[in-house]
């Protein structure tokens, strides 16, 4: 059987928790041991007690959580306190990220990790079970933060995205429309904001079409018209992905320029390097720059905020696959699910990931468990 072991995440106010104790309920269960580090729930709510009473070891100490495990499941990619803590057939199942954090890469490969990546593991009709939840959290919210910078004490044009009748309501932009666009621009639609949603793939804005009825406006994705509508938008929402690789530069420094004073961004596709060409990444703990005078939110755990609400959202999409991967006892059986072996990004000292290696510049190494 199988050791699964759950850290506390030490990531700038992380406070997701990587597992329910329904969800340890279900591994013990089906008889694998579940070690937990002493407080790891506490930033989501979830009490110890409740752990133990799950079937849970907790350990005070997170090095032996690390030590004791075959499988460590976490939330957000490892941070340079826990790389000691690697070594060769560790297997860690996480959000990682690598094509925006190379240095992860890095460590993982040198201590001969099998890291297996939420964001690529993918269903054979493309779809990112793993990632959507996440996605589905960090769009909602991306539209809520928003408005808050809009508001002029907290930097902002001093407008109302819902506006008041006989005023315009404000303008929102939104590049890209998978689950993190779509959320946005609904939750945008649903305030009474005038929305603006951009993406390449004409049939999506087909679907977002026929949902919101023309509530919301879709636009075929180009630099001339990105421009155009960013020139005056109040918000803009940065949005695009491509599993597994550096997210591309839609938004230039020009088109940041050109925007209205005291306008917002905010750039969720940062975990993946940042959509928008001014973007660097923040934290929680000082989540706002400046540049051309418009305020940027680059918070790379969006989601990190609301851990009650994610974490659940979190463990309903990936204990399917934690139990299959215990349940398999070696990395060759668990990825005879197909879309589970998307999910791994190193294994045996090597980047198995073809769009990972292409976005840090590493040798491609086929995935041979």
């Amino acid at each position: 059987m199988t050791t699964i072991g759950v850290p506390g995440e030490v990531k700038n106010n992380e406070y997701r928790v990587a597992i329910t104790p329904d969800g340890v309920a279900e591994l013990v269960h089906r008889g694998h041991t579940v070690v937990v580090e002493s407080g790891a729930g506490a930033g989501a709510e979830i009490p110890d007690e409740e752990y133990a009473s799950a079937g849970a070891e907790l350990l005070d100490d997170a090095g032996e959580v690390w030590a004791r495990a075959d499988v460590v499941c976490k939330v957000k990619e490892p941070q340079p306190s826990e790389y000691e803590h690697f070594r060769e057939g560790l297997a860690l199942f996480t959000y990682l990220h690598l094509a925006a954090y190379p240095e992860v890469a890095t460590a993982l490969v040198d201590r001969g990790v099998t890291g297996i990546a939420y964001e690529t593991v993918q269903t054979e009709d493309g779809a990112l079970p793993l990632l959507a939840p996440m996605s589905e959290v960090a769009g909602r919210m991306a539209t809520q933060i928003g408005a808050h910078y809009l508001e002029r004490e907290n930097g902002g044009r001093g407008v109302l995205l819902g506006g008041a009748p006989g005023v315009r309501p404000g303008k929102v932009v939104v590049l890209g429309a998978g689950n993190v666009g779509w959320n946005s621009a609904w939750i945008a639609a649903g305030m009474e904001a005038e929305v603006v949603l951009f993406d390449k793939n004409l049939d999506r804005l087909r679907w977002v079409d026929q949902i919101h009825q023309g509530r919301i406006v879709t636009l075929a994705s180009n630099r001339g018209a990105i421009a155009r509508q960013v020139a005056d938008a109040d918000l803009v929402i940065g949005a695009v992905l491509v599993a597994g690789g550096r997210a591309p530069q839609v938004m230039t420094e020009d088109m940041v320029a050109g925007m209205r004073p005291r306008s917002v961004i905010v750039d969720v596709a940062v975990d993946q390097g940042g959509c928008i060409e001014t973007t660097r990444e923040t934290t929680h703990a000082a989540p706002v720059y400046e540049v051309h005078g418009v305020t940027h939110y680059a918070v790379g755990n969006i989601p990190g905020a609301v851990p009650h609400t994610s974490t659940f959202a979190l463990t309903n999409a990936t204990l399917p696959y934690l139990i299959e991967l215990a349940d398999a006892g070696s990395l060759a059986e668990a990825c005879r699910n197909p879309a589970l072996a998307r999910g791994v990004n190193t294994h045996k000292g090597g980047v198995t990931h073809e769009a990972v290696a292409a976005s840090i510049g590493a040798k491609y190494l086929p995935l041979n468990p």
